[in-house]
């Protein structure tokens, strides 16, 4: 009975708690128990019991209560048979029946203190007690043993308190009495006193949870939940807010008795896995493609994304003007064939060519070129493949909601890689727990708080009146975080990050300027409304700086900084009480080198929308056009009006002979995409590292461009890139949920990456590989997800004889082949289980609909590696790679051997490993 839940309801439909009943009342009931049967028997039923409602009335029934009431009073010396009859009879009181009768037994009273107090008192119970006013009792009685056992002979006694406090506080009404009666600030000044003692470990780590539990919900200090950034979405009325965000939003309720269910001990709780519950069990839905998700006469309009398979390669060129223009008219019909007079107004301003350079400059314009040059004159760095002024030029035609019109230093000046591989910061004993007494004690202590708004997102005038002592009023700041509190002293503040546009969650990623610093001096700051339940920050990951005046002095890096990083759950909740929703605290200190300096701190290394367009422009104008074979192309347009490009990579051909000409015409497609999600922009890192890879001199990345055509899309999400989103886009839609029925409106880039799919299969050019780049933000290392049958109906316990299902192995070549060659890469972390909630994500729809066996999540973590060379490092380099895989073709007795060995994922990137989401991104 250990397998899913499912498997366990099915035992109980059809008589299978009635059974463990019946053998129990038999094997209890002979004058010499066998326990060797009895014990095992007991341990199941409490599994099988605790899904079963029914189970306290069929226990009455079969007579199986006072006959484990028996068994416990004749084992209390006995420490696993009393355990096992506790936990039965917990199980047992779910009936109020069976509850009263355990109740009104007396032979409880035998039962070591740590065991009877901490099950006698049932949920049916819990109730009476706190309207009795018994928490206050508890806790007196928890004080006077404090206080009097200096021996610490009685620490049973006061470890069972504490399980009859975590009881009753189970329900909203027990953690009020236990906040009305004191209980934090008793339990506080208890737990200080025990700090010291090793042996009173257990009740400081049971105190710590129990005030942590009933420290009452604090409303974020905002005036909404939604983003202080709307964007009016096509075919909505201004200022209505999306369904989606009026649910989120939604008030809720909890009942004052409402009961919070607590979960059995470790031993007695079946592991029912929730990713079991999710896989597909439908073979037919596994294993059918279904249609197509538009008219199949517009798929042909996708051929001006593979020029390559018409080009004559007499002329080896760049990409030229008349070309980009022909291309931008081309996607301009396509889109008049597909979209209303409303849609083209929306997405047109994307089709233009943005390489065209050579409009006039403003006088704005010119003042800041002058600037500009001014300041590369004097401090200008060598970046390998970064120009500040073409990042400047791109970034001026990169349209924000938020109109943004400062540049974050970082992203304009460059920066270099770290000069080696960086070790994971230590991480101090204790350190969560410390944290967490500080706020307790803020709790307690309000007096001691400033609670001063130094700077507010949604009121401009905060920015005028408040001169912030750390933190800048002006750029990245303004629109990174909602607000800073300063707290304790004048050296601690409280972030809170604005959610996506369009939206009311996902927080997570920031990038932020500081500024006006004392040198030498702590500075504490509290990300308060984080939302994901773990982080790398608690596994020696720490956040990166790049500080201004060291830029200038000639060393541009971002750096890891932080100490006393802590990542845990807060006492924080939405303003208008969304439904389930816990925030997190990131909280780290830092002590900046130089007085006055100006820094910019952040997540992970920021990869900017400007950035990869101004990347993408280097690396044309550095490839040899004769060759390698290097287009740019403008995917579409996005909601915002900015471009989404799409790169096509591939040798050009020896010569222009038939069987040249053939062979490049005939060579697999592998497409790569990345960033669909903002917030990752280790993503972009690795996706950086793939391009400049590709376009080098490299003798393996000559046998790739020969072998394959690449068609990459670096950025499938720039409006969520460019205006700091964490995880979705304008819509306010996670776009890797888009896939199965993409809106061309609302989701162009999905749809039209989709359509493009859909045009290689139907021109029978179906990519050999699809990879989808992500990153992991609580996870180590570099592993894929990929799609089986098989495997999927096998981990899900299904019916279905997987034996005789024919299956194609080869989804796994990529995974074994790196798992050879790539030190960073985990075998074990990969898994190709088709989830139910991962149904409309690129890799299973790509899998399932366009047919690509090898289509792939790859995801890389923030925070380095656990095993191989790179263990205990950050490692700064990425083996990303793709392969050794062998792809028989049309051609008799030939493969290719598709083989990237390491190399560095870029030659500026200060690390690729680490967690990016753009919370409010820096301009641009």
């Amino acid at each position: 009975c250990t397998g899913t839940d499912r498997r366990i309801q099915y035992m109980i439909s059809k008589g299978g708690s009635e059974a463990l009943l019946t053998a129990l009342v038999t094997f209890g009931r002979s004058f010499n128990p066998n326990y060797t049967v009895l014990l095992p028997l007991l341990h199941l039923l409490a599994k099988v019991g605790y899904r079963d409602r029914r189970i306290g009335l069929k226990a009455e029934e079969a007579g199986a209560a006072l006959l484990t009431l028996n068994l416990l009073k004749h084992n209390v010396k006995h420490d696993r048979r009393a355990a096992a009859c506790l936990w039965v009879i917990q199980v047992f009181s779910s009936s109020d029946v069976n509850s009263r009768r355990i109740k009104d037994v007396n032979i409880l009273i035998s039962v070591p203190p740590s065991l009877c107090l901490s099950f006698c008192l049932a949920e049916a119970n819990v109730c009476s007690v706190v309207s009795k006013g018994y928490i206050s009792g508890l806790l007196r009685l928890y004080e006077d043993w404090h206080s009097k056992d200096t021996q610490h002979v009685a620490i049973a006694i006061r470890q069972a308190l504490l399980c009859c406090l975590h009881k009753v506080t189970h329900i909203t009404a027990g953690r009020q009495a236990f906040i009305s009666q004191g209980g934090i600030r008793l339990l506080y000044q208890a737990t200080q006193t025990c700090l010291l003692n090793k042996c009173l470990e257990s009740l400081v780590e049971s105190s710590v949870n129990l005030m942590r539990k009933c420290l009452p919900k604090t409303s974020l200090p905002l005036t909404s939940d939604l983003s202080a950034y709307t964007f009016p979405l096509p075919g909505r009325p201004q200022g209505v807010p999306h369904a989606k965000i009026l649910i989120n939003a939604g008030v809720t309720s909890v009942p004052v008795c409402t009961v919070v269910k607590h979960v059995l001990p470790e031993s007695a709780c079946v592991c029912v896995s929730v990713q079991d519950e999710d896989l597909e069990t439908d073979l037919k839905k596994l294993r059918s493609r279904p249609d197509p998700d538009r008219p199949k006469n517009l798929l042909p309009h996708y051929n001006f994304l593979c020029p390559e398979l018409s080009h004559d390669f007499q002329v080896h060129t760049s990409l030229c003007l008349c070309y980009i223009h022909h291309v931008t008219q081309t996607v301009m019909l396509f889109n008049l064939l597909l979209f209303s007079a409303l849609r083209d107004s929306y997405h047109s301003p994307g089709q233009r060519g943005d390489e065209q350079d050579d409009e006039e400059k403003t006088e704005e314009e010119f003042h800041h070129s002058t600037i500009i040059d001014r300041l590369l004159e004097n401090h200008g760095p060598c970046i390998p493949h970064h120009n500040p002024k073409l990042y400047h030029a791109t970034a001026t035609k990169t349209k924000s909601i938020q109109g943004f019109s400062i540049l974050a230093f970082p992203d304009f000046w460059g920066h270099l890689p770290p000069p080696g591989n960086e070790p994971m910061a230590p991480r101090k004993p204790n350190i969560q727990r410390q944290k967490v007494f500080e706020d307790i004690r803020r709790f307690l202590n309000t007096s001691d708080i400033i609670n001063q708004v130094v700077f507010d997102l949604e009121d401009s005038s905060q920015v005028l009146t408040h001169t912030m002592t750390q933190c800048a009023t002006t750029t990245l700041t303004k629109f990174l975080e909602n607000k800073f509190f300063s707290l304790l002293c004048r050296h601690e503040y409280d972030l809170i990050l604005n959610v996506d546009a369009n939206c009311s969650q996902h927080t997570q990623w920031f990038y932020f300027e500081v500024s006006n610093m004392v040198a030498d001096v702590p500075y504490r700051f509290n990300v308060i409304n984080c939302e994901k339940s773990n982080s790398q920050f608690n596994y020696g990951m720490q956040l990166v700086l790049y500080s201004v005046r060291e830029a200038l002095e000639g060393r541009p890096h971002w750096v890891r900084t932080g100490t006393e990083i802590c990542y845990f759950r807060n006492h924080f909740c939405p303003v208008q009480g969304r439904k389930k929703t816990t925030f997190y605290t990131l909280t780290f200190t830092i002590t900046f080198k130089h007085n006055e300096d100006v820094c910019y701190l952040a997540y992970h290394y920021p990869y900017t929308y400007s950035t990869v367009k101004t990347h993408l422009k280097v690396l044309q104008k550095s490839v040899d056009p004769a060759k390698i074979y290097f287009r740019q192309h403008v995917l579409c347009g996005t909601l915002a009006g900015n471009s989404c490009p799409l790169v096509t990579i591939t040798a050009c051909p020896a010569s222009r002979s038939w069987i040249d000409m053939h062979q490049l015409r005939n060579r697999p497609y592998i497409v790569l995409t990345g960033r669909v999600h903002p917030g990752e922009s280790n993503a972009s890192w690795v996706m950086k590292g793939t391009l400049e890879f590709l376009c080098s001199n490299d003798p393996v990345a000559q046998i790739l461009r020969e072998a394959f055509i690449f068609k990459i899309i670096p950025m499938l999400n720039p409006d969520g890139v460019i205006n700091g989103t964490n995880r979705c886009d304008l819509n306010g839609e996670d776009l890797n949920r888009q896939w199965a029925k993409p809106d061309p409106v609302l989701s162009p880039t999905i749809y039209h990456t989709k359509g493009f799919l859909y045009y290689l299969n139907s021109i029978g050019r179906t990519p050999l590989v699809f990879c989808d780049y992500h990153g992991h933000s609580r996870k180590k290392n570099v592993f894929l997800y990929g799609c089986s049958v098989k495997e999927t109906l096998w981990q899900s316990g299904s019916s279905v004889d997987t034996a005789g299902l024919k299956e194609d192995p080869g989804y796994r070549t990529l995974a074994k082949a790196l798992d050879r060659i790539a030190p960073a890469f985990s075998f074990n972390s990969c898994n190709y289980l088709v989830e139910k909630s991962r149904s409309s994500t690129a890799r299973v729809v790509v899998w399932r609909e366009i047919g690509v066996l090898r289509s792939y999540t790859m995801e890389s973590t923030y925070n380095g590696c656990d095993q191989g060379i790179y263990k205990v490092f950050e490692s700064w380099k990425l083996v990303f790679l793709l392969v050794r895989l062998k792809h028989f073709t049309t051609y008799p007795s030939s493969f290719f051997i598709l083989k990237i060995v390491g190399w560095r994922i870029s030659s500026n990137p200060p690390g690729w490993f680490h967690f990016t989401p753009d919370l409010n991104r820096l301009v641009r």
